[in-house]
């Protein structure tokens, strides 16, 4: 992959077998800013568990107290709580024709967010929303009757992260801009609810390795 010079000088200042505080890597990645746009930072967490075992599965929710930067379209699918999900703040408030819409892939939001007697109904386009990471769920607190608590957390910064198939949790806290303090509470938070979401079925080591990055940045390895 061809890599510019800007890349390669940030590359640099990496230390091959260093781990770095969050604080000096929030530093080097905000010193080595690569992109025009502002890029997001990013967190990789490497984590110990099984992703083929149910039981063993990492998912959590947590409200980054500076948000990600990144203004996401919330929608609810409900036949109960319509004017309570617009009041809040909701981007897309719909019934069953919702459904009809995401089965023609005509899906237009970041976040779905569903009231418990929506569940029945959504079940048939679980494999559309699956793959996509849309799918509401309890353990992510999007399925729930506290609409309007819940949306107005999802405008303010609440983020639902859960492990891929090769055992990693990946999440942006934030952009390049923000200033490091705000950058470092973001990533804390994170890592804290990540904690959290340790499954019970998992004895002894959880977290083998994280790394920060911005988008088109080099990673920094982060000292556990």
């Amino acid at each position: 992959m061809f890599r510019g010079k800007k890349y390669k000088k940030a590359f640099e200042k990496v230390e091959k077998d260093k781990k770095y505080t969050v604080e000096e890597a929030v530093k080097l990645i905000k010193e080595n800013k690569i992109a025009k746009f502002d890029e997001s930072v990013e967190i990789h967490v490497r984590m110990a568990i099984d992703p083929k075992k149910g039981e063993q599965q990492v998912r959590g929710a947590v409200v980054l107290p500076h948000g990600t930067g990144k203004t996401k379209k919330v929608a609810v699918i409900t036949s109960t709580k319509a004017k309570e999900a617009k009041d809040a703040g909701a981007d897309i408030v719909e019934g069953e024709e919702m459904i009809e819409k995401i089965k023609n892939n005509k899906i237009q939001f970041d976040i779905l967010v569903a009231t418990p007697e929506m569940m029945p109904k959504i079940a048939p386009i679980a494999k559309i929303l699956g793959p996509r990471g849309l799918m509401p769920s309890p353990k992510t607190e999007t399925v729930t009757d506290k609409i309007k608590e819940t949306v107005g957390m999802l405008k303010k910064g609440k983020v639902s992260f859960k492990n891929d198939d090769g055992s990693n949790v990946h999440q942006i806290v934030g952009k390049i801009s923000f200033d490091e303090n705000k950058l470092k509470e973001n990533i804390t938070a994170f890592l804290e609810a990540l904690q959290k979401a340790k499954p019970q079925a998992l004895k002894g080591k959880y977290i083998i390795g994280i790394s920060l990055c911005s988008t088109m940045g080099p990673g920094f390895r982060i000292n556990l």
